[in-house]
C-alpha cells in the first residue's frame, strides 16, 4: 500500500509536525474565539465606545473634474483617514445636492467605514464643509470574533483563513496517514472517530431545534 511506504510516512510525519507547529497559535486563536462567538453575552461589551468628532473638510476636496459639487473620492478618503482617525474599508460615497442655478442650496455627502469590531459613519455638509464623524468601537473581543468570521477583515485576511483551513485538512490527513501502518492503534482510532461522529449526529438530531 502506497501510504505505508517509508518515504510517504517520512514526509507525512514531517508535514504533520511542521504544520502543527506553524498552526499552533492560529488553532488556539480559532478555538478560543469559537467560545467567545458561541457565548457573546459573556464576553462582548454591551455598551460599545462611541466617539463623535467634528472636522472641517478643505473645499477643494468637495469638487473634482466631474463638477463643482462632485467630491474627489480618493483625495477625500485619504484626508479622512489622516485627519478623521477613521479606519476600515470605506463604502461608496452617497451624494445629495439641491442646486439653484450655479449655487448649492443644500448638499450632503455620506459614507461609512467597516472594520473588525468597528464601524464609523461620516456626514459632510457641503455648504459649510463641516464633517461629523461617529466612530463605534465594540471592544477587543468583538475584533477577535470578526477576525474569526473574516467579517470586514479584507481580502488578504480571507485568503489567510482559506490557507489555514487547507493546512488544517493536511494536518488531519497526515495524521491518518501516520496511523495506517499501526493496525491496532488505527482500529482504535477509527472506533473513537465513529463514536465522535455518532455523538455529534445525535446531539444535532436531539438537541438542535
Amino acid at each position: 500500500m502506497v501510504l505505508k511506504n517509508k518515504a510517504v510516512q517520512l514526509w507525512a510525519r514531517r508535514l504533520h509536525i511542521y504544520i502543527s507547529m506553524a498552526l499552533l497559535l492560529v488553532v488556539l486563536f480559532f478555538a478560543i474565539t469559537g467560545i467567545t462567538l458561541n457565548r457573546p453575552h459573556l464576553f462582548v461589551s454591551q455598551s460599545p465606545n462611541v466617539v463623535e468628532q467634528q472636522l472641517v473638510i478643505p473645499n477643494e476636496l468637495l469638487a473634482s473634474e466631474k463638477g463643482p459639487f462632485a467630491p474627489n473620492r480618493s483625495a477625500l478618503i485619504a484626508y479622512l483617514a489622516k485627519h478623521g482617525e477613521v479606519r476600515g474599508t470605506p463604502s461608496a460615497i452617497d451624494i445629495f445636492t439641491d442646486i439653484d442655478g450655479d449655487e448649492l442650496v443644500e448638499g450632503e455627502i455620506s459614507l461609512d467605514y467597516k472594520g473588525p469590531g468597528y464601524n464609523a459613519t461620516v456626514f459632510i455638509d457641503m455648504t459649510t464643509a463641516q464633517a461629523t464623524i461617529e466612530s463605534t468601537h465594540y471592544g477587543v473581543i468583538a475584533v477577535l470574533n470578526d477576525l474569526h468570521k473574516g467579517r470586514n477583515s479584507g481580502e488578504v485576511w480571507r485568503w489567510f483563513i482559506d490557507i489555514t483551513a487547507v493546512l488544517m485538512v493536511l494536518f488531519v490527513l497526515t495524521g491518518v496517514c501516520l496511523l495506517i501502518p499501526k493496525k491496532k492503534t488505527f482500529r482504535t482510532s477509527l472506533k473513537w472517530m465513529g463514536l465522535g461522529s455518532v455523538v455529534s449526529l445525535l446531539i444535532y438530531i436531539v438537541a438542535v431545534p
